[in-house]
């Protein structure tokens, strides 16, 4: 017995039949929300250029958040937020593993091991996330962090003039 699908939605990636009003294909699990592009120009830079260079550190990002006609584009103020909160959460974990360090560096043989590869992991981290933040803000991407998104997305829809 055949069952019909009355979808006429089907996964681009890999061709499974889905609801129409499906988020996510049950098949693979990408998503069927195209994420929305910045397209347009803001002062001197494309909108994905600002976003992008608001994460080389937290004076770009400033710099947006203060200067017209960058304060008033919604996709580099996303991306100027996220970049200062991103820091700010960077400092109390560094802040965390530093005094964590004096409680693990006291642990005989091990713990100055443990430092190296806890020092080595977390910078990698950091870099790799800040790898994929420029790259996708250069894409034109308002990609959001866990918990750092949703809150750079709630002030940047604030309006600028307050």
């Amino acid at each position: 017995m055949d069952q019909v699908v009355a979808s006429s939605k089907s996964c681009p990636d890999c061709a499974a039949a889905m609801p129409e009003n499906a988020g996510f294909c049950p098949a693979c699990g990408r998503s069927m929300n195209a994420p929305e592009r910045a397209e347009g120009r803001v002062g001197a830079f494309s909108e994905s250029i600002a976003g992008a260079l608001a994460y080389l550190s937290f004076i770009p990002a400033l710099m947006f958040l203060l200067r017209e006609p960058y304060r008033s584009n919604h996709f580099v103020r996303f991306h100027s937020v996220q970049c200062l909160l991103c820091w700010l959460v960077g400092i109390v974990i560094a802040c965390v593993l530093r005094l964590l360090v004096f409680l693990i560096f006291w642990i005989p043989t091990l713990g100055p091991l443990l430092l190296v590869v806890i020092a080595t992991v977390s910078a990698l981290a950091a870099f790799l996330l800040w790898v994929v933040l420029i790259l996708k803000a250069a894409q034109g991407e308002a990609f959001k962090l866990p918990w750092i998104g949703n809150y750079a997305d709630h002030y940047s829809q604030a309006r600028p003039g307050r």
